[in-house]
């Protein structure tokens, strides 16, 4: 599910405890707790009347989950929450590992009943609608389950992490480490909460003032574990989803009709340690990337590609995703995005590290991919939307392997895998070319609107394009880390897409059609200058070499630079009209 673009409420529970009835007192967790509202409301943009603080004597078990699972009736799905707790954490040793609790104030380890368990907490966050909770714990303790996070340094777009679930947690520390109560960069502080304060300031936002989760669970992780006077580690990263609670900047909900083309990449900030998260050895990325490294190693590649492409086929032909049933609305529209999604993950894997570095022995294996995927939709009967569509696993496999492609200038790969050729359907001895038919899918969908039904996408100048934009952004830069150059690439991609569809569309007569899928790079050609719009610098490019052009050494536009220039000059006319189908 996608949500919107900004948020309604924002929550906070605060728990603070120095005067615990049956443990050891604290110094300064409830001025941490105290500290924490004050920065929320003077710097984050929270109301005081939806802030919940509990100190010591009020912070008993009965009320802080009360007040907790209230929420499940109070938050909205667009809202954001925040539980911080200043106290002591406890761990015990179970059968299947550690398991953590917090102390309440009338908390003991000897009545376990007494405490709260951290998986309560989690657990019961199911129950709560808000898309973004942040957990923020300064308390020690065992049993903390975190899943895949983003990679300090990665990049991501701040509209697409406030349109995703996420469930996150930050804690000062693991089961066997003491939290420091003092001696932290602010006086009255302890070490964590003092750095996570310094964070809410403004220490973890980026150049453009951009505050997020991530960001701020990546300062605190280096500032904790490097300070002088800790002997902690904290420990951070994702319960649950791949969104990121933003704090700033505050996301206004957009006017209606107002159209909208613009996105902001967010970098998480870099740790001088990272968590022990890394790739796993089997991982599937792993074995694609040793495969490629020897020769050696092709039949077993193949044989990866082949049992992957049948996974594939087999997840894909699902009744639900039948053609003549559903009528076309915003909920099944996205539904079948994500199940395509979802089935084609593995192979666009496998298929981005074949065109990133993959050689001439690979080729093969990136057409029967397409041409496997591609081969399946045949003619049938159904609704044009639905029929439509099924040619966007061969969309995502394009896009993801052409930036992947670009990435490392393997404009050979990238030639093979835009010209790839499909046995026309009822016809065994001809082929075309797999791009016409997909993009002819690409039209149908577009011409019923569907696209706009998009969450977030409304308002778009393209909204394909956008949505493309943003979701094959985030599995590119976890396997390449491409960082800003990410929109020249797409942009890059986006029209070789385009002027390849529009080479191998020319008539009977050899005329080019003049008119490919528009991307994102259409409306910056009418809004910039001629030297900064994409279309007008791949111009300049080409002209400055002209035969030697690697692309045309890699046989696009049949390695002719009179054909690109032919080609482009009637494509621009369409540029300078833009029109948009």
């Amino acid at each position: 599910m996608r949500f919107e673009e900004h948020y309604t409420n924002s929550w906070a529970l605060l728990v603070g405890i120095n005067d615990y009835q049956y443990a050891p007192p604290l110094t300064y967790a409830c001025n941490d707790a105290e500290g924490i509202k004050k920065a929320l409301i003077e710097k984050l943009n929270f109301r005081e009347d939806k802030i919940c603080l509990f100190l010591n004597e009020q912070a008993t078990r009965v009320s802080i989950m009360e007040h907790y699972l209230a929420l499940a009736k109070r938050a909205e799905p667009n809202d954001r929450i925040l539980f911080f707790f200043a106290g002591h954490g406890h761990t015990e040793q179970g059968n299947r590992g550690e398991t953590g609790f917090l102390f309440p104030v009338d908390g003991t380890a000897e009545n376990l009943a007494t405490l709260i368990r951290w998986d309560d907490l989690t657990r019961n966050a199911d129950l709560i609608r808000a898309k973004h909770m942040l957990f923020i714990m300064d308390a020690c303790y065992g049993g903390l389950a975190v899943g895949r996070y983003v990679p300090p340094g990665s990049m991501r777009f701040l509209k697409d992490m406030l349109a995703r679930y996420s469930r996150q947690v930050l804690t000062a520390g693991k089961a066997d480490e003491v939290v420091a109560d003092s001696g932290g960069p602010r006086e009255g502080h302890s070490i964590f909460t003092g750095h996570l304060l310094e964070a809410f300031d403004g220490a973890a936002s980026n150049h453009a003032g951009v505050l997020t989760a991530g960001s701020v669970m990546a300062y605190v992780y280096d500032r904790v574990a490097n300070d002088q006077n800790s002997q902690q580690t904290p420990h951070y990263g994702s319960l649950d989803g791949d969104g990121d609670l933003v704090f700033l900047p505050e996301m206004p909900k957009p006017q209606q009709g107002e159209r909208t083309s613009d996105n902001v990449l967010v970098e998480i900030p870099p740790t001088l340690a990272t968590p022990d998260q890394g790739e796993q050895p089997d991982s599937l990325e792993t074995r694609v990337k040793q495969y490629l490294s020897d020769l050696k190693h092709r039949i077993a590649l193949d044989d990866l590609v082949t049992v992957e492409t049948k996974k594939a086929l087999y997840q894909l032909d699902r009744p639900e995703m039948s053609m003549q049933s559903t009528q076309l609305n915003a909920d099944h529209f996205v539904q079948r995005l994500q199940h395509y999604e979802t089935c084609m993950f593995n192979l666009r894997l496998i298929f981005a590290l074949i065109c990133r570095w993959g050689g001439e022995d690979h080729k093969p294996m990136l057409e029967r991919i397409l041409a496997r995927i591609g081969e399946t939709h045949e003619m049938a009967s159904g609704q044009v939307v639905w029929l439509g569509l099924r040619w966007y696993t061969i969309n995502v496999l394009l896009y993801t392997g052409g930036l992947a492609a670009l990435a490392s200038s393997n404009y050979d790969n990238l030639h093979k895998m835009l010209t790839t050729q499909i046995q026309k359907p009822g016809n065994t001895s001809e082929t075309i070319p797999l791009i016409l038919p997909m993009v002819k899918g690409r039209l149908e969908v577009s011409r019923t609107k569907a696209w706009e039904l998009v969450p977030g996408h409304e308002r778009n100048y393209v909204p394909e394009s956008e949505y493309a934009f943003k979701e094959t952004q985030q599995i590119v830069e976890d396997l390449f880390f491409l960082g800003r150059s990410y929109e020249s690439l797409f942009d890059r991609f986006e029209m070789f897409m385009s002027l390849t569809y529009s080479h191998l569309n020319s008539n009977d007569s050899g005329v080019f059609s003049h008119w490919g899928p528009p991307g994102r790079f259409w409306w910056k050609y009418s809004g910039r200058g001629v030297s900064t719009n994409p279309f007008s610098r791949l111009l300049l490019e080409a002209g400055s070499l002209k035969d030697r052009w690697e692309p045309l050494r890699a046989g696009f536009f049949d390695g002719s630079y009179a054909n690109f220039e032919s080609l482009a000059a009637g494509y621009e006319k369409n540029l300078q009209g833009l029109r948009w189908y």
